[in-house]
Order: structure tokens, then sequence, then C-alpha cells
């Protein structure tokens, strides 16, 4: 079993910028990528981002060039920086991991969860 805990979630005005941090304990050795989703109200929840063991990032178009996905594997911790924040950001924000797969990876991939952090934007 694996334990994510998030971390860093908040309100924060639009424009503005945060970063949300994942840590995960337990059996870590089997994660093969770690990533964010997110839900909004009303919605379905929707990945937004991953990063693999070997640090490659992969980002949804609605995300691309404000957020930034790193890794410290040392710390078994994910981070997840949000800049440019818009009120369409507002969610609650999960941290998943997803074991080391064959062939490529999938959303439904991710079968570890966090309990979720909100994030509000004001306008």
């Amino acid at each position: 079993q694996v334990q994510l805990v998030e971390s860093g979630g908040g309100l924060v005005q639009a424009g503005g910028s945060l970063r949300l941090s994942c840590a995960a304990s337990g059996r870590t050795l089997g994660i093969g990528t770690m990533g964010w989703f997110r839900q909004a109200p009303g919605k379905v929840r929707k990945g937004i981002s991953y990063i693999t063991n070997g640090g490659k990032a992969y980002y949804v178009d609605s995300v691309k060039g404000r957020f930034t996905i790193a890794s410290d594997n040392a710390k078994n911790t994910v981070y997840l920086a949000m800049n440019s924040l818009n009120p369409e950001d507002t969610a609650v924000y999960y941290c998943a991991a997803a074991a080391v797969v064959a062939g490529s990876l999938s959303w439904a991939d991710f079968r570890s969860w966090g309990q979720g952090t909100q994030v509000t934007v004001s306008s």
C-alpha cells in the first residue's frame, strides 16, 4: 500500500500562485509515476499532470505553460507549482500514484490517491 498526503492548497486571487506538495510513504518502491488530478465542483475528476521516475513530465493543455510538476525521489515527494491561476482552476487537487506499467501510461493506471487539497481562486 502507498499512502499519499497532499498539502499547500488554499485561497488565492486570480493571477496568483500556489505550490502543492505530496509526500508518499509505504510501498513507494513500486511507484512508477506520480501525478495530479483535480475535481471542480459538479465535474468529474481529471488528470492534469504527471511525472515519471525518469523525470518525464506531461501536462494537459489547460495547464501547460502555467503549472510545473517536479519530484524529489529521495524524499518521495512530488510538487505542483501553479502560476497564473484563474477561477477555472478552482478544484480539489488530488495526488495520485501509478505502479510501473508496461507500455503507455493512462490515467486509469493511477490507483493510489491522497485525500485531496482544496484550491480556490477568486476573481
